[in-house]
């Protein structure tokens, strides 16, 4: 049977979720729950994403993501095969990370963003890892972020969670007034049903009737069209990331004819390599080819030296280029 089609669109708001191969504590080790926020925090910035709440928990992640540019699936795919191959090479393991595909469910506006938030930050308590009162020691949730402003990611929002819990600032009294919120959210069963907490994991959509319609129509026109839109959306991809390629060749007065001529490891290569693929979900195969840079295993390499200061001469070209964008 066919994989059935993500529904990507400008905009879009998703739960998404995954779990260990066979239900395995992933998550187990600090190592790996470091390695996968990591990935996640590098895959928001590539892919352009907002990310509204997130938490990790032993054998399972929950995040509530928007996609500005409607590519869920691109950043998804980059964000689960790069953490399960660092996750395989710092654990000494092989094989699927993950038990398979993730799931998306869509999200309705603010109200069901703010419930889904809540559920979210809760999840320690509902597992009894901690009690309420004590949810920031649970370090890995971005309830946790939110009580220490200088950790948080650059591309965590908390707005929309603390205006849902009625309309708080985000202050150091905001921030209290949100942790007892959820602790009255805790102890309070009628108002969880009413945000409709045990639906936030379940069917493909958070939302009303008219909104799961809408979505059910848009998925039924797309999944007549997939062909051609999976086709127009890598032309598409590919046409920012040869964009942005110019511009950056363009600031450090490249030539094609430097591209075919200079060694495949020239530091301004190797700086140009490393900006498309801090901003963008691009390939090193595509990157090996349009920069005739070699393997494309060559490319991650070089990129890793760089990042890693072994490479000086390509960080100083690459100083040159940081605000290039895809």
């Amino acid at each position: 049977m066919a994989r059935k089609l993500r529904l990507e669109y400008a905009g879009a708001m998703y739960h998404v979720i995954n779990r260990g191969n066979g239900r395995a504590g992933v998550f187990a080790e600090e190592g790996a729950r470091t390695a996968f926020l990591s990935c996640l925090f590098e895959a928001c910035e590539k892919a352009g994403w907002v990310l509204h709440a997130y938490v990790l928990m032993s054998n399972h992640y929950h995040l509530a993501l928007e996609t500005p540019k409607g590519n869920l699936v691109g950043g998804m795919r980059w964000l689960q095969s790069t953490f399960s191959s660092r996750f395989n090479r710092l654990s000494g393991k092989s094989g699927p990370v993950f038990q398979g595909r993730y799931k998306a469910l869509v999200v309705e506006g603010a109200e069901a963003l703010g419930a889904l938030a809540h559920y979210i930050h809760l999840n320690p308590v509902r597992a009894g890892l901690v009690p309420v009162e004590r949810l920031a020691e649970h370090r890995d949730s971005s309830f946790a972020a939110l009580m220490e402003p200088k950790r948080r990611p650059g591309c965590l929002r908390v707005e929309a969670f603390l205006q849902a819990a009625g309309g708080l600032a985000d202050m150091a009294a905001g921030r209290r007034k949100y942790g007892a919120y959820l602790g009255w959210l805790a102890e309070n069963k009628e108002a969880r049903k009413q945000m409709k907490f045990e639906r936030m994991s379940k069917g493909w959509a958070l939302g009303g009737q008219a909104f799961r319609q809408a979505l059910a129509k848009d998925h039924r026109i797309k999944l007549r069209q997939a062909g051609r839109q999976e086709a127009a959306a890598r032309k598409t991809r590919e046409l920012l990331w040869v964009a942005a390629l110019r511009r950056a060749m363009t600031r450090l007065g490249k030539t094609k004819r430097e591209v075919q001529g200079d060694i495949k490891a020239a530091p301004w290569k190797v700086a140009v390599a490393a900006q498309l693929k801090k901003v963008s979900t691009v390939t090193n195969v595509w990157l090996a080819g349009q920069l005739r840079m070699g393997a494309p295993d060559g490319v991650s390499r070089y990129v890793s030296e760089l990042r890693q200061g072994k490479r000086p001469e390509a960080e100083k070209v690459l100083a040159k280029i940081t605000n290039i964008r895809v």
